[in-house]
């Protein structure tokens, strides 16, 4: 009887340990909301570079977004992190020719909370992009293809609004000031890449030649064991310069998957802040 009720007292002793070897291993840590959405839609592209008509057709996204508080600003800072890969099959107006569109593109974008009560967020920052994607067109022989390479500094606001069955949430942005890539009126890539003649490709941007919009718009449906995200992207890109203007439109439906991640070791694992998400 006595061996039982130290083996009992023992094995108690053992988990309760465990447990709180475990409540503060979580303290200190702040997980990481990560999302991964594919999207597909409708892409308009005009390029008076390769084309004076406006191309329309099948567009498709797949998109990687991290969420993460940052220590900074006393925590409040939020910093977001968006990777896109996007494609774009289009025809003319009469179907006789095509076009492809493709963009690599990355956002790092941070936030700082300008009104926030327990269901509704409004916030506000900036950051910094990069792109490079082009437009190929099959019925061109001498310039086929139009290069697009772009980075941004960016104006950014995001608001969201929780439900106990859902969470929404609008962000839009916008470059401010930057540099992109584009040849001037007659001017060859073959000029340019083979002969050295690269005078006048590469601008400053500003809205004066550069008018960029990225429209994001998700809900958020929690489930047992997933959470969904749906939503609409848009993005619309305008450049004018050296008598070439540039339009890239895509409207876009996602869907995908949102999930939380902790990543913790070390001296993080003995820090005492509470364990919170950085979206919900």
């Amino acid at each position: 009887m006595k061996r039982a009720a130290t083996l009992m007292i023992v094995w108690s002793s053992f988990f309760c340990g465990l447990f709180s070897q475990q409540q503060l291993l979580l303290e200190g840590v702040t997980p990481v909301n990560h999302a991964t959405l594919v999207g597909v839609g409708k892409a308009y592209l005009y390029d008076s570079y390769l084309s004076p008509l406006t191309y329309s057709g099948f567009s498709m996204t797949l998109l990687h977004e991290r969420l993460k508080q940052s220590p900074y600003f006393s925590g409040k800072l939020l910093l977001q992190q968006q990777f896109h890969i996007q494609v774009g099959i289009t025809k003319n107006p009469t179907a006789s020719a095509s076009e492809y569109y493709g963009d690599i593109g990355y956002y790092l974008t941070a936030f700082y909370p300008l009104v926030q009560t327990s269901r509704f967020r409004l916030l506000g920052g900036g950051g910094w992009d990069a792109s490079l994607g082009g437009i190929y067109n099959v019925r061109n022989s001498n310039n086929p293809g139009s290069l697009k390479v772009s980075t941004n500094l960016n104006l950014s606001a995001m608001a969201s609004y929780s439900f106990p069955w859902a969470t929404f949430r609008w962000q839009i942005s916008s470059p401010f000031a930057g540099l992109f890539f584009s040849p001037e009126y007659g001017h060859s890539y073959y000029e340019i890449f083979t002969l050295g003649n690269g005078k006048g490709t590469v601008h400053l941007a500003s809205f004066h030649n550069q008018l960029s919009l990225r429209n994001y718009f998700t809900v958020d449906i929690p489930f047992e064991k997933l959470t969904l995200r749906t939503g609409y992207l848009g993005d619309f890109y305008r450049t004018e310069v050296n008598e070439l203007t540039t339009k890239i439109t895509v409207h876009q439906f996602m869907l995908g998957l949102a999930f939380e991640s902790i990543n913790f070791g070390g001296r993080k694992a003995r820090r005492s802040q509470p364990l919170k998400s950085s979206y919900y």
